[in-house]
């Protein structure tokens, strides 16, 4: 059973306040956007993924980079931009049930998708749904101040996304239904038989205003931890000096099994440090050949693909380099670079110094060379 994946990313963002759209604000410098697809790209069923945007922000959302995924400029409101992406996956011919998700909710759960998507199994619809638990109160007429002051809570109940629909189904809906318009897609089903009502999550709030993206903000502080890395290198003649993945001119390089590079040595095992995943001599052993010589590079691309997939990503690596030689002052921008790259993250997350012994020990007589990193990241599921 696969689906494809609808992102409505098409509002205005009045309420929120802000010169930038709630879909590119960024926690850990991802954007929700992002959020929301690296998320959902950890299911082999989502076969393709949709984007809904809004055309003022054209510009922003091509500045992402977001690899195979569909842009469709949004309509004037939820149900004609949900409509546009319908009728692309209809005409498509591909998966045969669909998700469609507000990008304003980037914090559902992967076990709450994995419902969603089990679900679907034997429903026509399936959907996150919350018990309203608060006193429930309706005005009848404002300028009487007249109210019901207790109206019974027992059939309301509060929906989430994403919700989960087969295509050709929704799609007949929406088309049906032009110019009526719903809050949701679940709105526009007169027979509910079949439509399965999961349990939602309160963590699965809507970003509104800014007070909502503050809260989303503290709900992942909450998930943050901190790693350290250290490694040291001896030096010698005639030797290749790599650092940062970069090839650095020396007349002395590193000494190592692999590739000998003391920065991305310590980068990399401050990531396993932070997300709890042991260190670089578990995950590549020195004693094996198939590491040796091998380059650092590609030591880090295989966590950063292991820490993504268990909802991890960086938010900041501080590094000192302690060395005599080579000068790293203009290295600094080349080695920012590609620490930018590998780990996928924004430069203005990377920060870089570098430091000496004062010509004291092995590393001020030139015969060593070493590293220590500090990086925190963030769990988003």
């Amino acid at each position: 059973m696969s689906f494809s994946l609808i992102i409505l990313a098409g509002g205005n963002s009045h309420r929120f306040r802000s010169n930038i759209g709630k879909p590119y604000q960024k926690i850990a410098g991802k954007s929700l956007i992002e959020i929301n697809i690296i998320k959902a790209r950890k299911y082999k069923q989502i076969k393709n993924v949709v984007l809904v945007y809004n055309k003022k922000d054209f510009k922003r959302v091509k500045s992402l980079k977001l690899k195979n995924v569909k842009l469709i400029s949004g309509g004037r409101n939820r149900q004609q931009s949900t409509f546009k992406a319908l009728k692309y996956l209809i005409n498509k011919n591909g998966p045969k049930k669909v998700l469609v998700h507000d990008v304003a909710r980037p914090n559902f759960s992967t076990k709450l998708l994995n419902s969603i998507l089990i679900n679907m199994k034997n429903a026509r619809a399936v959907v996150p749904r919350l018990k309203v638990q608060d006193a429930i109160k309706q005005v009848i007429d404002s300028s009487k101040n007249e109210y019901i002051l207790s109206k019974k809570r027992d059939n309301l109940f509060l929906t989430q996304t994403p919700q989960a629909f087969n295509l050709k189904e929704i799609y007949l809906l929406h088309k049906t239904n032009s110019g009526k318009y719903k809050d949701d897609d679940i709105s526009l089903y007169m027979d509910l038989n079949k439509v399965k009502f999961i349990e939602g999550e309160k963590n699965n709030f809507k970003i509104t205003e800014q007070i909502d993206f503050e809260n989303l903000k503290n709900v992942y502080k909450i998930n943050q931890s901190v790693g350290i890395g250290f490694d040291v290198h001896r030096l010698a003649p005639k030797r290749n000096l790599y650092l940062a993945g970069l090839k650095v001119k020396s007349k002395l390089g590193t000494i190592g099994h692999s590739d000998g590079d003391p920065v991305l040595h310590s980068v990399t095992d401050a990531i396993l440090g932070a997300c709890k995943m042991g260190d670089i001599g578990q995950m590549f052993p020195d004693k094996s050949r198939k590491f040796k010589n091998i380059r650092s590079t590609i030591l880090l691309q295989k966590v950063i693909k292991q820490i993504k997939f268990k909802g991890y990503f960086i938010n900041n690596i501080d590094i000192n380099i302690i060395t005599q030689t080579p000068k790293i002052k203009n290295l600094k921008n080349k080695m920012i670079n590609s620490i930018s790259s590998l780990c996928e993250i924004s430069k203005n997350q990377i920060n870089i110094k570098g430091k000496t012994t004062e010509k004291l020990g092995v590393i001020g007589k030139e015969k060593a060379i070493a590293c220590e990193v500090i990086t925190s990241v963030i769990k988003y599921d």
